[in-house]
C-alpha cells in the first residue's frame, strides 16, 4: 500500500532531523508530513532545510498552534487527498521507536484496519517516566476502555497506523476533540463502526530534548470528555433497549 506519515510539530528542532532519517532508514518508500505549527524554535524552516537532503518529505505550515487534534486533522486530510492507502501516525520527539514501522504496517497490510503502537500489551512498556506518570497513564487508559466500552489496551498512544478506509469510516475532519482526547475519540468511532484493531507492542521512551506538551488541563480534558461520552452511549443504549421492549 502507498504509505503516508503525518506527524504534528511544535518546537521539535532538536529531534526532526532524527526522526525523518530514521523513518526514512525503515520506511524508504513512505512519503513523510511534517505538520509544523509555526514552532517559534524555527522547527519548520529545519524541516524545509532537510527536505533536499531527505526524500518524500513535506513540510505543511500551519499558522498558529491549534491543538493536537487539529494538527492531526490537517494532516490526514492532506494525506488522504493526494490518494495514500495507509496513514501512519507518529510523536517527532523520539518516544516512538522507528524500528516499529515495518511492525505496524504490516499489521495493516495483514489485514488489520488500524494497528496502534501499545504500551500495555505483552512486550509493551514505557522507559524512563516517574512512577506517578506511569500510573496516571495505565489507570487512564484503563478507565477510558471500561467507560467507552472499547477492547483495546492502549487508547491514548499517537502510534497507529490506519487503512485510508479506516479514517474515511471515522471521519476525523468532524471530531471536536483536541489534546489526547482526539485519540480516544478516534477509537471510539472504530469501535462503534466495526473496524478490526491490532494492538503492536512498544517502549515509550520519555523525551530527552524539549519540553513536553503534557499538562493537567489536557488531562482535565481528556477525563470529562471520556465520561460524557461514556454516559451518553449508555443512555443510547438503555434508550434502545427500553424501545425494543416497548415494541
Amino acid at each position: 500500500m502507498r504509505t503516508a506519515i503525518v506527524s504534528p510539530t511544535y518546537n521539535e528542532r532538536e529531534n526532526v532531523e532524527w526522526f525523518l532519517r530514521n523513518v526514512r532508514e525503515q520506511l524508504p518508500n513512505a512519503h513523510i508530513f511534517i505538520v509544523d505549527d509555526n514552532s517559534p524554535d524555527g522547527t519548520g524552516v529545519e524541516a524545509d532545510r532537510l527536505t533536499a537532503e531527505i526524500s518524500e518529505v513535506t513540510v505543511v505550515h500551519r499558522a498558529t498552534k491549534d491543538g493536537l487534534g487539529s494538527a492531526y486533522r490537517h494532516g490526514f486530510d492532506v494525506a488522504r487527498a493526494a490518494g495514500y492507502e495507509m496513514i501512519v501516525s507518529m510523536d517527532v520527539d523520539r518516544s516512538h521507536d522507528p524500528s516499529v514501522l515495518p511492525a505496524l504496517v504490516g499489521a495493516v497490510n495483514d489485514g488489520a484496519d488500524i494497528a496502534i503502537g501499545s504500551r500495555y500489551v505483552p512486550g509493551g512498556g514505557t522507559a524512563n517516566w516517574p512512577l506517578h506518570r506511569r500510573l496516571l497513564s495505565a489507570w487512564g487508559n484503563r478507565y477510558t476502555a471500561f467507560v467507552v466500552g472499547l477492547q483495546v489496551h492502549d487508547c491514548t498512544s499517537a502510534y497507529r497506523a490506519y487503512r485510508a478506509t479506516a479514517l474515511e469510516a471515522i471521519d476525523p475532519s468532524s471530531t471536536r476533540a483536541d489534546g489526547y482526547a482526539f485519540l480516544t475519540e478516534l477509537m471510539r468511532r472504530a469501535a462503534r463502526s466495526g473496524l478490526t484493531v491490532a494492538e503492536v507492542p512498544i517502549v515509550f521512551v520519555d523525551r530527552q530534548y524539549g519540553k513536553s506538551k503534557m499538562s493537567g488541563r489536557i488531562v482535565v480534558e481528556s477525563m470529562l470528555l471520556v465520561t460524557a461520552w461514556g454516559v451518553r452511549d449508555r443512555l443510547h443504549r438503555l434508550k434502545s433497549l427500553l424501545a425494543r421492549r416497548r415494541a
